[in-house]
């Protein structure tokens, strides 16, 4: 259980430093396998499965991917 909190924390922390939402951070980290080489990687270069796993994580209609604003309708 502790694990989960770590890690949770973590990827908050990782979000707020980015200027991401934490949905997106949420879905960068579950598909890189919560390794953060491999997580920074894809915020810098993207990754098309990230907006829609993002998106299943929330009903909200904007997110945020550094200075970028994302639209759920745009995805």
């Amino acid at each position: 259980m502790a694990d989960q909190q770590n890690k949770a924390h973590h990827v908050a922390e990782w979000a707020r430093l980015r200027n991401t939402s934490l949905e997106i951070a949420e879905a960068i980290f579950e598909l890189c396998n919560y390794d953060e080489k491999k997580a920074e990687q894809v915020w810098e270069d993207g990754n098309d499965e990230v907006l829609p796993l993002a998106f299943s994580k929330t009903d909200k209609d904007t997110l945020f991917w550094d200075e970028q604003t994302i639209e759920r309708k745009d995805v």
